[in-house]
């Protein structure tokens, strides 16, 4: 099949160029030479420089905390955000931007060369806009995770329960604003320092009313799954407070929920014998550990609790509280207004 060009005149002029080369003097043919070696290199520069093909645009990229300018190289390298390591480490030190490099999690809308990944990360440009995130009070951890799994990109929800296992009852449930790829050991420290900065406020009441604060907080854990009302949760932690003294069994319901793992849950008769120490039937005193995450206004009720002549307590089938002096009392109370 014939060719729809000659190759004649290709064929001429590499003859013409070569003989022109060596026609020239040797400073030419040097600065010919560099100047071909020049255009190489820019060449060979800009590809380096160009976003990979696989390049991970519209998708969260984390680059842990405390990583150093080599470990940014190699995990940039391996998310494929850049093509040479090399290359990322020579142009952050001539822009002297290593040192500025930001760990987080990265939204890349569109793919970016070399210079502009670095210039993003320097500047902790993460393009992520944090989620709006609300814990409601008397949310266990499980809950918590539960949220932030269905909200928040990226989240690891086994992660976020190991680093808050032994934190119940002390994340406290507010509005946040968290940003996706937040690690989950800092959320948890995020929430714990709310925490701390909200029951700051009550702090003459916690010392005024004595008791060990991790005590008020399981205490405060309680009231929240207890009672809804300020007056109320007063009135119950008078009442629970009084049964500890008296060393009767608080017989708390909530308890067998949080034991179950479940929000709601009403115990049988055959509960109350399980052998669990969330099983307030069977034992006296507090639960080992908080049963929920209380807020504020639960903390303040457990720390100033009202003193009555009563011993028992239920909320009605009506959404009321009713309160006994005696198990008499309490059994027809029962009768009057579960049944």
């Amino acid at each position: 099949m014939p060719y729809p060009f000659s190759l004649q005149p290709v064929k001429t002029a590499i003859p013409n160029l070569w003989h022109w080369f060596f026609s020239l003097s040797p400073r030419l043919k040097a600065v010919v030479i560099v100047g071909k070696l020049a255009i190489l290199c820019a060449i060979a520069v800009a590809i380096i420089s160009s976003p990979p093909r696989a390049f991970p645009h519209n998708q969260i990229v984390v680059i842990p905390a405390d990583t150093n300018a080599g470990d940014f190289a190699a995990i940039l390298k391996e998310q494929h955000i850049i093509r040479s390591r090399t290359a990322f480490h020579i142009l952050s030190r001539i822009t002297r931007l290593d040192r500025e490099l930001e760990s987080g999690a990265y939204v890349f809308k569109q793919p970016l060369g070399l210079s502009g990944v670095i210039w993003r990360i320097a500047h902790g440009e993460h393009g992520i806009e944090p989620i709006r995130l609300t814990f409601t009070e008397g949310m266990t951890v499980r809950d918590m995770g539960d949220t932030m799994a269905a909200q928040l990109p990226g989240f690891n929800e086994p992660t976020f329960l190991t680093a808050a296992s032994t934190s119940e009852g002390y994340l406290f449930p507010e509005t946040y604003l968290i940003t996706p790829g937040t690690p989950e050991d800092a959320i948890v420290v995020r929430l714990r320092t709310q925490f701390s900065t909200e029951i700051a406020s009550i702090t003459p009441q916690i010392l005024s009313f004595g008791k060990p604060f991790g005590d008020d907080v399981i205490m405060a854990s309680i009231l929240e799954r207890e009672a809804r009302t300020f007056p109320e949760k007063r009135m119950v932690a008078g009442i629970l407070w009084k049964r500890l003294a008296k060393s009767i069994p608080l017989q708390v319901d909530a308890a067998f929920a949080y034991a179950r793992g479940v929000s709601k849950y009403v115990p049988t008769a055959a509960d109350t014998s399980i052998d669990s120490p969330y099983n307030t039937y069977t034992n006296r005193g507090l639960p080992p550990t908080p049963i929920a995450n209380p807020g504020l206004e639960s903390i303040l009720a457990a720390v100033t609790p009202t003193e009555s002549p009563y011993l028992y307590y239920l909320t009605g089938t009506d959404g009321e509280m009713h309160y006994a002096k005696t198990y008499e009392e309490h059994q027809k109370n029962i009768e009057k207004y579960l049944k």
